[in-house]
C-alpha cells in the first residue's frame, strides 16, 4: 500500500479553539490528521497555498433551561452542577418568621425585651418582673406546642427556617461525600445523594433538599424532584445494594414536580421503578420524614423497613389545601381537611403507617436544629441495630409485610376499640399538662354558673368532675415535689412496708417513721420548684369546694325560698294591707319628696307603721304554714348593731394599744418580731423561723391576757345585752347567711 504524505492543515471558525483531544479524528486513509469529528460533518474544503482550510457552521438553538437555567447565577459560570455542589452555611442569619398561632408568644417576648431595655436605661432592678415574664413565656410555649392542631403542625413542617436534609446530614455524619448525576444526562438538585459515616459506620444517604432562602429554593425547585432526581436516587440504591451500605432516606417534599416536561420524561415511570426496586433491595432501609411528605414524590424514596417521623412532620396523599378544594370547593377549609386526613405523626403511628416519632424541641425543629439532628442520629442507629440483626430473607419479608398490613381488616371480627376514633370518649389530659389558665377558666365558669343559678332561683350543676381533676393535678404536683426534694425513694420503701403489713397493725416504729417523713416533707415543701403551682391549685380546689358547699346548701333552701315568696305575695294581696299601702303611696306623691330622709316626722311614722303591719302579717302567715321565724331584725336595727360593734372594736383596740405602750416587755417583743421577719425575708433559715414562731406565741398570750381583762369583758357583756334587746330577746348572736361570689 502506498503511503500518502501528510499535508499541513489549518482550521478557521468557532470550533478551532480549545478542541478536546478525545474529539479529534486521526486518519491515514484520507490524508487528514488532527481534524475534529464535528468539523468533518459539515465543512467547506478549499485549496490553499499550504494546505486545506475547513470551516464549520454551528446551528443556533435555544438554551436548555428545564427546569433550571444553565447558569442560575450570572456571577458563577459552569452550570447547575458546579454551582450547587458546595453546601455552605448561610452568610446571613435567617430572618425569624412568626406563624399566625405564635403571635401571642411574640407579645410576651416583646414585653420581656421592653422591660430589659427599661432596666438598662434606668439602671433599676427589674429582675423579678423579667423572671416572671420569662416563666409565663415558657409556660405559654409549652401549652401551645403540646396542644397543636393538625393544620398548625402542617405550618410548622413548612416553616421557612426548618432545617433541611443537608443541615441534618452535616450535623450527624463524621464525613459526607455528595454523589451527583443520574448517568442519563442530568443532575437534579432537588434530590441529594451521598455516602457518609456515623460513628465509623458507613451509610448511603439520599433525600429531598429544599432551599434555605428564596434564591436556594428556586435553584432546588422548592424540593420538587424531576424524573432525573428519582433516577439518580435509583442509581445510588443499586450502588448501596451492591456494596452493602444501609440506606437512610430523608423525606421533605410537597410532591414530585408536576409539569409537562416531567411527564414527557416519564415522571410516573421513574416513581414506579423506584417503588419496585426498593422492595427488592437486600440492605436495611430507614426513612425519616423531616418536613412534609407529599404523595408519590415522597413515597418514591420512602418504601423502607422503618419509617420514622419528626414530631411536627406530616405525611399525606394530598395536601390539606388540595383536599379542601376538592371536597369543599375552597382552600379555606384546609384545617378541617387536615384533621380528617390523619396526616400527623401521632395519627400515622396509631394507624401503623409510621413506626416511631422523633421528638422536637418546643418551638419546632428550627428552634434547636442541632438537638433535633442528634435525636435523628440516635433513632437511625437504634433502628439500624435492630434491622441489621435480620437475615436477607427476613429483611425483605419485614419490608413487604409492613406495607401489606396497612388498611387490612377481616370480616366478622369486632372493630378494634382503638380504631373507633369517632366513638371513643375524649381522654383526660395527663396530669401536669393542663395549664393554670385552663384550670382558672373552668373555675371562673363554675362561679358564673352559680351566680346565674342564683338569679334564676334554680341550680343544677355538678362540681365533682372539676374537683376530681384538681385533685389529680394536686397529687401530681405533690409527686413532683417529692421527686425534687429527694424523698421519693423513702416513700416507695414505706409503701412497700405498709403493703406487707396490710392485715397487721402498724408498729410504733413505722408510725414514728411516717410522722418523721411527713414533717420532713412539710418543712421542705416551700423549697420545691413547683411549690407555687401546687399552692395555686390548692387555692383553686378550696374555691371549688366552697362553691360546691354553697350550691348544695342553696339547693336545699330553694323549696323554702319559693314557699316564703308565695306567702309574701299572698300577704300583700290582703285587702286591708293593700288599701294601707295605696293610701301611703298617695300621701308620699302629694308630699313631693322621694327619699325617706326628706320625709317629715308624721310621714316617717306612717311608713314604719305600714312596714310593721306587713312584717307582722308576714310572720303570722309563715308561722301558720309551719315555718318557724326565730327573730327579725330590721334595717334600722342592723345599722345600730353595726355602729355598736364598730364602737366596741375601736375601744378594745385602744385598750390593747394602751396596754402595749405601758408594757415594755410586750412592746420590745413586737419590735424584735418585726426585725426577725425582715431578716427572714432576706436570708431564710430554720432558726429564724423557729424564733418568729416563739415570739408570735408569746405576743398572742399577752394579747389574750388583755382581752380577758375586766374592762374588755364588761364592754363585751354590755354590747351583748344591747344586741339581745335589739334582736327581740335572742342571745345576741348573729347568724350570717352563706354567700358565694
Amino acid at each position: 500500500m502506498a503511503l500518502i504524505s501528510q499535508s499541513a492543515v489549518t482550521f478557521s471558525g468557532n470550533l478551532t479553539s480549545a478542541t478536546p483531544a478525545s474529539d479529534l479524528l486521526r486518519s491515514s486513509i484520507n490524508g487528514v490528521n488532527g481534524v475534529p469529528l464535528k468539523t468533518l460533518g459539515k465543512g467547506h474544503v478549499g485549496s490553499m497555498r499550504k494546505g486545506l482550510n475547513i470551516t464549520a457552521k454551528v446551528r443556533k438553538v435555544k438554551n436548555h433551561e428545564y427546569p433550571w437555567p444553565q447558569d442560575p447565577d450570572p456571577n458563577v459560570k459552569g452550570g447547575v452542577l458546579s454551582h450547587l455542589s458546595p453546601f455552605k452555611p448561610l452568610k446571613e442569619k435567617p430572618k425569624p418568621v412568626t406563624l399566625e398561632f405564635e403571635k401571642p408568644l411574640m407579645d410576651l417576648q416583646k414585653k420581656i425585651i421592653d422591660v430589659q431595655k427599661m432596666a438598662n436605661e434606668t439602671g433599676l432592678d427589674f429582675s423579678e418582673q423579667i423572671i416572671s415574664l420569662e416563666n409565663k413565656y415558657q409556660q405559654a410555649l409549652k401549652d401551645l406546642y403540646t396542644h397543636l392542631t393538625p393544620i398548625q403542625r402542617v405550618n410548622i413542617a413548612r416553616h421557612p427556617n426548618r432545617p433541611t436534609f443537608l443541615d441534618h446530614v452535616f450535623n450527624i455524619t463524621d464525613k459526607f461525600v455528595e454523589l451527583h448525576g443520574d448517568r442519563a444526562g442530568y443532575d437534579d438538585p432537588a434530590v441529594v445523594t451521598g455516602i457518609g459515616t456515623i460513628d465509623g459506620r458507613r451509610f448511603m444517604f439520599m433525600g429531598h433538599q429544599k432551599g434555605r432562602n428564596t434564591k436556594e429554593n428556586i435553584q432546588r425547585n422548592f424540593g420538587m424532584p424531576t424524573p432525573h432526581g428519582y433516577r439518580k436516587a435509583l442509581r445510588m440504591m443499586y450502588y448501596a445494594d451492591h456494596h452493602g451500605f444501609p440506606i437512610v432516606t430523608f423525606i421533605d417534599t410537597p410532591g414530585a414536580f408536576a409539569d409537562l416536561k416531567s411527564e414527557e420524561l416519564g415522571q410516573g415511570e421513574a416513581i414506579a421503578h423506584n417503588l419496585r426496586t426498593m422492595f427488592g433491595l437486600k440492605v436495611p432501609i430507614v426513612s425519616i420524614v423531616i418536613g412534609e411528605g407529599g404523595s408519590g414524590g415522597a413515597l418514591a424514596i420512602g418504601c423502607a423497613n422503618k419509617m420514622l417521623m419528626l414530631e411536627n412532620a406530616v405525611f399525606y396523599v394530598a395536601s390539606p389545601e388540595a383536599c379542601a378544594a376538592i371536597l369543599w370547593k375552597t382552600a379555606k377549609a384546609s384545617p378541617k381537611a387536615a384533621e380528617k386526613l390523619k396526616i400527623t405523626a401521632n395519627e400515622l403511628c396509631r394507624l401503623q403507617i409510621a413506626d416511631g416519632i422523633i421528638p422536637e424541641p418546643l418551638g419546632g425543629a428550627h428552634a434547636d436544629s442541632h438537638w433535633t439532628s442528634m435525636q435523628i442520629k440516635k433513632a437511625i442507629l437504634d433502628s439500624m441495630d435492630e434491622l441489621e440483626k435480620m437475615g436477607t430473607e427476613e429483611l425483605l419479608r419485614h419490608r413487604m409485610l409492613k406495607y401489606r398490613k396497612i388498611g387490612g381488616f377481616q370480616e366478622g371480627l369486632p372493630v378494634d376499640p382503638e380504631k373507633k376514633v369517632n366513638m371513643k370518649r375524649k381522654e383526660e389530659p395527663r396530669p401536669g399538662l393542663i395549664s393554670d389558665k385552663v384550670l382558672q377558666g373552668e373555675v371562673n365558669k363554675l362561679k358564673e354558673q352559680i351566680l346565674k343559678a342564683k338569679e334564676t332561683s334554680s341550680i343544677n350543676m355538678d362540681q365533682n368532675g372539676l374537683i376530681e381533676k384538681l385533685r389529680r393535678e394536686i397529687d401530681y404536683e405533690f409527686s413532683e415535689a417529692a421527686k425534687a426534694l429527694g424523698i421519693e425513694e423513702k416513700l416507695s420503701t414505706m409503701r412497700e412496708e405498709f403493703a406487707r403489713a396490710e392485715n397487721e397493725q402498724l408498729t410504733s416504729g413505722q408510725i414514728e417513721n411516717l410522722e418523721n417523713l411527713k414533717n420532713e416533707f412539710n418543712e421542705n415543701l416551700a423549697k420545691a420548684p413547683n411549690y407555687g403551682r401546687l399552692k395555686y391549685k390548692l387555692n383553686l380546689l378550696k374555691e371549688v369546694t366552697e362553691a360546691k358547699i354553697f350550691a348544695e346548701s342553696y339547693k336545699k333552701t330553694l323549696p323554702l325560698k319559693a314557699k316564703v315568696n308565695q306567702k309574701f305575695k299572698e300577704v300583700l294581696e290582703k285587702s286591708n294591707l293593700k288599701q294601707n299601702i295605696e293610701t301611703l303611696k298617695t300621701e308620699i306623691e302629694k308630699s313631693g319628696v322621694s327619699a325617706i330622709e326628706e320625709f317629715d316626722q308624721e310621714l316617717k311614722e306612717k311608713v314604719l307603721a305600714v312596714k310593721e303591719q306587713i312584717e307582722s302579717e308576714f310572720v303570722n302567715a309563715l308561722e301558720s304554714s309551719g315555718v318557724h321565724v326565730a327573730s327579725k331584725v330590721g334595717q334600722p336595727s342592723m345599722s345600730m348593731i353595726k355602729a355598736k360593734v364598730d364602737e366596741l372594736n375601736a375601744e378594745i383596740n385602744q385598750i390593747i394599744q394602751d396596754v402595749i405602750e405601758s408594757t415594755p416587755d410586750l412592746k420590745n417583743k413586737i419590735e424584735i418580731l418585726k426585725l426577725e421577719i425582715v431578716k427572714d425575708q432576706n436570708a431564710p433559715s430554720k432558726e429564724s423561723k423557729e424564733k418568729i414562731e416563739g415570739l408570735q406565741q408569746q405576743i398572742k398570750e399577752g394579747v389574750a391576757a388583755i382581752m380577758s381583762s375586766a374592762a374588755v369583758k364588761g364592754k363585751y357583756e354590755q354590747l351583748q345585752a344591747e344586741l339581745a334587746e335589739l334582736s327581740g330577746g335572742s342571745d345576741g348572736s348573729l347568724m350570717k347567711e352563706p354567700s358565694f361570689a
